[in-house]
């Protein structure tokens, strides 16, 4: 049998998320060697949105990890991790949320990022009414044009000034360089040092001016490995733990395995070439232009079409495929399909053993 296949596969109904669990531990242990410290690793909890998965990395020696929802901080929280940075700007409601997240989980430290006076205003207004101090990160825009102020003078004063507000404590700087993705090694190097290099002036101009240096944070899973030679600052990859195919094509330098397939049944044969599967865009991430998975089990597929319960994909002979026929498909993007399911499949030793709920998928929790 190949690693994937399931021995008792009749128990599970299709479509299905199933995550391997000694690939992952394998996964967690490789990503542990590319880095000098464990305490330099953050890992971004987007990818997984599952609390056993954060407890398998907290076993590991992670203390520390990054998400962006307030349902992913709570998750992590509920795997009783150390430190839990929410890396998005708390607006509206969400500022009371993470109030609240704080105070029901005082055994895990929280923070957040902020990129403008009046939201860390607001921040600082609410957590000092209750006598309580939230670390925050300044959030630098390095080209991602998402979020954030640019590194740079406007941006020093910014953390200057947020020295003064009551309610937070501003520690650091995150820096996300998720527009560099160039699959040659050379040129993806290139440009993050580029991006990099006014976050290191502005490290150094935070200490000119008087203050602490301040904490650094940078990076996802394709500048890892560049960031990963910068012994002073954290670093966040979050795919590493289920891994893709989108990655596994983009970064050859990055030996994860896959951890995470999306299993299907041929439920048709239309034609001797023709075949027609349970995977429609409410299983695997849509926002891709196709291929949007890649079958282990049927190397020659190539798929025609997409809706939302259906999968058709043109083989050489379909009498290869009947009707019935499992089908273990690598997603292209696995963070969006993961969060498409409300529970995953544990295999280990090539069986289900147990269900995980993927408990962050919703807005929601408790808080």
């Amino acid at each position: 049998m190949e690693w994937f296949e399931l021995k008792n596969v009749d128990q599970v109904d299709s479509p299905a998320l199933i995550i391997y669990k000694e690939r992952i531990i394998e996964n967690i242990n490789l990503l542990k060697t590319m880095i000098d410290d464990v305490k330099r690793l953050r890992p971004h909890v987007k990818t997984n949105k599952i609390t056993e998965v954060v407890a398998l990395m907290i076993a590991a020696g992670i203390e520390k990890f990054k998400c962006a929802t307030i349902a992913e901080a709570e998750m992590c929280a509920l795997a009783k991790a150390p430190d839990v940075l929410l890396a998005y700007q708390p607006v509206g409601p969400k500022v009371i949320r993470l109030l609240e997240l704080v105070q029901k989980y005082p055994d895990t430290m929280f923070s957040c990022l902020v990129d403008n006076m009046d939201a860390a205003t607001k921040i600082s207004d609410a957590f000092a009414a209750i006598g309580k101090k939230l670390k925050v990160y300044v959030d630098l825009n390095v080209g991602m044009n998402r979020t954030g102020i640019k590194p740079g003078k406007a941006a020093l004063v910014l953390y200057q000034q947020l020295q003064q507000l009551p309610g937070i404590n501003t520690i650091g700087l995150h820096a996300y360089d998720g527009h560099i993705h160039d699959t040659d090694m050379a040129t993806r190097t290139e440009r993050c040092n580029e991006a990099y290099e006014p976050v290191h002036q502005m490290v150094v101009d935070t200490v000119i001016s008087g203050l602490p240096a301040p904490i650094v944070v940078a990076g996802g899973s394709p500048t890892f490995p560049i960031h990963a030679q910068r012994h002073t600052i954290e670093c966040s990859p979050g795919t590493f733990v289920f891994w893709d195919f989108g990655y596994a094509r983009n970064l050859p330098e990055q030996h994860f395995k896959y951890a995470a397939l999306v299993l299907s049944r041929v439920i048709s044969v239309i034609d001797q070439q023709l075949i027609c599967l349970d995977l429609g865009h409410k299983s695997v991430a849509a926002e891709s232009p196709q291929p949007r998975v890649q079958y282990l089990n049927i190397p020659d597929a190539t798929i025609v079409s997409q809706s939302e319960e259906h999968l058709v994909l043109k083989v050489n002979d379909s009498s290869q495929y009947p009707v019935g026929t499992v089908c273990y498909g690598v997603p292209l993007h696995v963070c969006p399909t993961v969060a498409l399911y409300e529970k995953a499949y544990v295999a280990e030793q090539q069986e289900v053993v147990a269900t995980w709920k993927v408990i962050a998928r919703d807005r929601q929790i408790i808080i």
